[in-house]
């Protein structure tokens, strides 16, 4: 009975320990689920996993993105910016988790290269149109109404001001087929972010609002991501940003990916990583046993303790001879 009340108190004890740090992510990244398992290559900027770089099975630690304000590519890299030489995950600017046109399917974890911000603004009609400019339903107008149409753009820390379209030459975001990420002649939906992925051979270029580089024409990819109704995923608004994508804990979530059959998008370099790293962490942890057995094995006050606990054997093997 003793035995099975200990493997009880040994489960519970785990479990513990498991709502503790759960609990404790919770309260320091204000985000819960407080971590997301990257699935795809989109975040990769070659063929193999890197350590600071977002790879398939890698488990990213999420902050609340009501904690800080999202710092963008083009904010990063802008001359003079506060923000200049501001880096996650191996590219200027923040890395955001977002639900698709705020919609329910699985969400994307991509940079968020710039934020299209309204300047000039008129009311909305009172048939709910505009005359002229973007209709933004849900945009905060002057008189504290919600909703207006606007007119011009500013692309949020950046030099650009007051423009009806945005064009921005973003030299440093490469592109393996087109050399550097081009905006062209953009009039957003609305106020919100542009998001790409990193990787220079899947996206690059490719934005998810593709339609902002200026592409015509028709075609699977021509407006980039869709949303699981299969609707062009538009500008990001902030409240469709669900985290800040922060530290990374590399190749653990490769496990999940292959329990969900999603295994093909992990790299063999990330494998042998995994199984590197896992070897590593068991020697680590039986020679850190053995280690703090043999420092509380020498120490004098154990040494006391057994001897006495010798004393009392031979005291009772005597008692028991008489």
């Amino acid at each position: 009975m003793s035995s099975g009340y200990g493997w009880i108190r040994e489960i519970l004890l785990a479990a513990g320990m498991i709502f503790v740090l759960y609990g404790s992510l919770v309260l320091m990244t204000g985000s819960s689920p407080p971590m997301v398992v990257v699935e795809s290559q989109s975040m990769m900027t070659d063929d193999q996993s890197h350590v600071g770089i977002i790879d398939p099975g890698d488990i990213i630690l999420v902050t609340d993105s009501d904690k800080r304000e999202v710092v963008t590519y083009a904010e990063a890299v802008e001359s003079g910016s506060q923000f200049s030489e501001y880096s996650t995950h191996g590219m200027p600017g923040d890395v955001i988790i977002y639900k698709k046109n705020g919609g329910n399917d699985t969400p994307v974890i991509h940079r968020a290269i710039l934020f299209a911000l309204a300047n000039e603004t008129t009311p909305v009609e009172n048939n709910g149109t505009c005359i002229e400019g973007e209709l933004d339903e849900l945009l905060i107008a002057s008189d504290g109404s919600i909703g207006a149409c606007i007119l011009t753009w500013d692309v949020r820390g950046t030099s650009i001001r007051n423009v009806s379209s945005i064009n921005m030459n973003l030299t440093g975001y490469s592109c393996q087929s087109h050399g550097y990420l081009m905006i062209q002649d953009w009039v957003p939906e609305h106020e919100g972010f542009l998001t790409s992925g990193d990787n220079p051979r899947t996206n690059g270029c490719t934005v998810d609002q593709l339609i902002a580089t200026g592409y015509g024409g028709s075609g699977p990819h021509y407006f980039g991501l869709r949303d699981e109704f299969g609707n062009p995923v538009t500008a990001v608004r902030s409240q469709w940003v669900s985290g800040i994508a922060g530290p990374e804990v590399p190749w653990f979530g490769i496990v999940k990916l292959a329990a969900s059959n999603n295994s093909s998008q992990v790299t063999s370099d990330a494998w042998t990583s995994l199984i590197i790293a896992v070897v590593t962490l068991l020697i680590g942890v039986m020679v850190l046993e053995k280690s703090m057995s043999k420092i509380i094995g020498s120490a004098p006050e154990f040494k006391k303790l057994d001897d006495e606990a010798i004393k009392n054997r031979n005291q009772e093997n005597y008692e028991e001879q008489e």
